[in-house]
């Protein structure tokens, strides 16, 4: 069955029953109750308070949970309570963000008008646009919103702002005509009006096709309930961390405590031994580190015009493997500009145009005269296009409104989409000059003559095939071209029949250009091994031209356009999407399917948008890049990041952000788990040769609450590595936990704790089990925060510059004194269980602290020689 488009007014008419009067009373009753209320429907959602305590579900704050327990159960009031205010915090966090995401249907609701004009009883009324029902004659007219789908009865130079829909910023002219083709984007029905846009010019009758859900913007409604916000790399990798980190500490525990069970000790005596080593092993800041380290980078990245929403989207940037983003504002300029014009038979740039030369001064004048676009310092005012050609002038000094001032204008026919073209009478030197300005295909029949250099000579064969010619090739190039024509007339006032017997002056090409850092930042993407992909709504000759400027296209056989995708399947679409790198006249269904494809691919992709209709697509994606300055709610709502100054290249940078974060918290993750494996080992050592338990577990949580916090949170502050664009972007199915991350940390906690085991021996050598517990202590907690340093990068620290992270210096500087402080002041050293040391003991500890650090950078150093 056809589409509304495809049907004539009168047959649509019938199709839903109703006359030229409208509907009556009882008509509105039963379809209201047929059809319910125009309105967009809402989910089931989950309270606030579910949406909190489904924030304790995650892996990582169970184990958290549980080492408050534990730490509950050896006494140690101060850690469980420090522990669960780090928990509760991050669930605060999380159920904010939440609530914050359920506000985009919110959004899409405020789009519908609140109030309507509809024929109803043969009468004009107002009424709630929530009451209207399908078959309504609404009545639209400038300054309105539309309140429904429908299809277009009368139409009086009608211009409709979709860019809600469509993401294209150009008002769309409409007309009553049916469309007779199958396969119609949403944008090229010119003759459908739709839900959320904005009525810019002119008036009309409509009537109602759909409300409510099955509207556009219901559709939308309905892909964004269906499009899953998907976990970040880092979050996948934190939950197996999680998982492999619970299965091993138990394991671990589970053999301590068997051990001491078969050597006779106490069952409480040994469970608590094993707790204690549990409590060694938990990092119990892990989690409010890395959203420490995530918010200081959203700072920065803030400052760098992309606000974060998201925290876990920074890391999320720093994996992104494909790029889809939006033509109109992200990689271009967001508005009209003369590229080229052709007057006097030849083709000339817009910047190398000669004003002393008559025709190409008179092009210009024309132009200006023939527009009513007016530009100012801080705003411009009138029809893009309009505003493209009035620059055009000022660029060669040429002021719109003293030029109108000058020959003044007697009269006009405004711009007609039925004619696509405009008039004015302007006095001109004396002469009344008639200049019209429009489409060349409905301005060519009208010529009669061309000017060149040598004067005014009838349109031959030759000259239109030549005018043809160069309109095709502007066409190719994806500009947009109009006809500028003229005649002298002795009348005051000039009617549609006088727009005829012109004479051809030249032709105007624009377009919207590509900012000038885009292919700059599209290199960057590429030699990053990050594909750019662009998908617009615009028209795929435009989309191609631009796409290939900036280098996005390389072969306009990786072009396609919207309807290609119907006929695909998800499996078929997924084959396709890597051969493709722009996507022209797509809709919001399609958008989706596009970045689902990608991700069934295994890539992570970021998707930018402005737009309602990229809303779906924005949620789906691993991270959504909402546009700030021309951004709808909607789209900011579903997206991760909003970009202040709607600039691709910012995405670029925040790649490189979230690129060095990752690196950075995967270092300070390295840096906590060495540490607590060197306190394991060194845990295991004295169980297997029944030594005296080496940590008192407020030794434990002096190391893990402080001299482990500020260091992690040090290293993830880490300044960015310029090298880090040349890397690839990194495998997202590959965990955290892998081979060579744990050899690593594995070897890097044997180092630490082979220092702390020699420490301990030699307090044991006194005979004081307290000198020996200090001695282990001190060295395992200084070992660690010398350790901080070398966790800053995988090569030596000479290499990235040893002052060049002044946090770094700061930790340990505190850290330190904080250590003295335990062992030097009575009342602290009471509570700390620690014992007065020798100047010799202190020595040792020193060294022994410093071993793993000299090893380590040995290492490095020699690792990276080569490379």
């Amino acid at each position: 069955m056809s589409e509304y488009h495809q049907q004539s007014s009168v047959e649509v008419m019938e199709k839903l029953d109703v006359t030229e009067k409208g509907l009556n009373n009882q008509e509105v009753q039963i379809r209201q109750e047929e059809y319910g209320p125009n309105a967009l429907e809402e989910g089931k959602k989950t309270s606030t308070i579910a949406v909190f305590f489904a924030q304790f579900k995650d892996l990582l704050v169970i184990i958290l949970m549980i080492a408050a327990i534990i730490s509950l159960l050896l006494g140690e009031v101060e850690s469980t309570i420090v522990i669960m205010i780090v928990v509760i915090l991050n669930a605060v966090l999380g159920t904010v963000q939440h609530v914050k995401a359920e506000q985009s249907l919110d959004n899409l609701k405020a789009l519908t008008s609140p109030v309507a004009k509809v024929k109803r009883n043969n009468k004009i009324m107002e009424i709630p646009s929530e009451e209207i029902v399908v078959g309504d004659i609404l009545l639209l007219e400038a300054g309105d919103y539309v309140s429904a789908d429908g299809r277009l009865l009368e139409c009086h130079n009608l211009q409709i702002n979709e860019s809600s829909l469509t993401g294209e910023s150009l008002a769309v002219e409409k007309n009553t005509d049916l469309i007779k083709d199958d396969q119609v984007a949403t944008a090229d029905k010119s003759n459908m009006v739709f839900t959320g846009s904005f009525v810019t010019n002119g008036r009309g009758k409509v009537i109602v096709t759909a409300i409510g859900m099955e509207t556009e913007i219901g559709k939308i409604a309905n892909l964004l309930d269906t499009a899953k916000e998907k976990k970040t790399p880092l979050q996948v990798s934190l939950d197996h961390f999680g998982e492999n980190l619970a299965l091993g500490i138990s394991i671990i525990c589970l053999f301590i405590f068997t051990i001491d069970m078969i050597r006779g000790r106490e069952i409480v005596e040994s469970f608590m031994f094993a707790v204690s080593l549990a409590v060694a092993a938990i990092p119990e800041a892990l989690s409010s580190i890395v959203t420490i380290v995530l918010a200081f980078g959203t700072q920065k990245m803030a400052k760098e015009n992309a606000i974060i929403r998201k925290l876990f989207a920074v890391e999320s940037l720093g994996s992104v493997s494909v790029i889809c983003s939006d033509k109109t504002g992200t990689l271009t300029q967001n508005k009209m500009v003369v590229q080229q014009v052709f007057v006097n038979q030849k083709i000339i740039p817009q910047d190398q145009l000669n004003t002393e030369h008559e025709m190409e001064r008179d092009l210009l004048l024309m132009a200006q005269l023939c527009s009513d676009a007016i530009t100012g310092e801080k705003k411009d005012i009138g029809d893009p296009t309009e505003i493209a050609l009035v620059k055009l002038g000022r660029n060669y000094q040429l002021d719109e409104v003293a030029v109108r001032e000058k020959y003044p204008r007697l009269a006009e026919i405004p711009f007609d989409s039925d004619r696509k073209l405009m008039s004015t009478l302007n006095r001109v030197d004396q002469q009344n000059v008639m200049i019209t300005k429009g489409a060349l295909d409905v301005i060519l029949s009208r010529i009669a003559k061309v000017e060149t250099s040598t004067g005014i000579s009838f349109l031959t064969e030759e000259s239109r095939k030549k005018i043809e010619e160069v309109n095709e090739q502007f066409s190719k190039n994806g500009l947009r071209v109009l006809a500028i024509t003229y005649k002298n007339t002795n009348k005051q006032s000039i009617d549609l029949n006088d727009e005829n017997d012109l004479i051809f002056v030249g032709l105007i090409a624009m377009m919207d250009p590509p900012r000038e850092e885009s292919k700059e930042a599209v290199e960057s993407c590429i030699q990053a091994g990050i594909k750019p992909v662009m998908i617009t709504g615009d028209h795929k000759i435009t989309a191609t031209a631009i796409a290939k400027q900036i280098g996005i296209l390389k072969d306009s056989s990786e072009a396609i356009e919207g309807y290609e995708i119907e006929d695909l399947t998800d499996e078929q679409l997924k084959e396709k999407v890597q051969d493709v790198s722009v996507y022209a006249r797509v809709s919001p269904e399609h958008k989706l399917r596009i970045v689902r494809a990608w991700q069934d691919n295994g890539k992570v992709v970021a998707m930018t948008g402005d737009g309602v209709n990229d809303a779906p697509a924005l949620k789906q994606s691993d991270i959504g890049v909402a546009m700030g300055i021309t951004g709808t709610e909607v789209a900011k709502d579903a997206s991760s990041m909003v970009l202040t100054d709607d600039n691709f290249s910012t995405i670029v940078k925040s790649i490189a952000n979230g690129r060095s974060l990752y690196a950075n918290i995967k270092n300070a993750i390295m840096f906590l788990l060495s540490g607590n494996a060197g306190a394991i080992f060194v845990v295991l050592y004295a169980t297997i040769f029944a030594l005296p338990v080496p940590f008192a577990p407020v030794h434990l949580l002096f190391i893990n609450l402080l001299t482990d916090s500020l260091p992690a949170i040090a290293i993830g502050l880490e300044p960015h590595n310029k090298k880090i664009m040349k890397d690839k972007p990194r495998n997202i199915h590959q965990p955290l936990l892998n081979k060579k991350f744990t050899t690593q940390m594995i070897l890097e906690g044997i180092l630490i704790a082979i220092s702390t085991i020699i420490a301990f021996q030699m307090g044991l050598s006194t005979g004081d089990n307290v000198v020996a517990t200090t001695m282990a202590f001190a060295t395992l907690c200084l070992s660690r925060l010398i350790h901080g340093f070398n966790s800053r990068s995988k090569e030596s620290i000479f290499s990235i510059g040893v002052f060049s992270n002044k946090y770094t210096w700061y930790a340990f500087i505190i850290g330190t004194l904080s250590l003295h402080a335990v062992l030097f002041l009575p009342g602290l050293s009471s509570v700390f269980e620690v014992a007065k040391l020798t100047t010799y003991q202190l020595g040792f500890i020193y060294v022994l602290s410093f071993m793993p650090f000299l090893i380590n950078q040995w290492f490095k150093v020699l690792y990276f020689r080569g490379k």
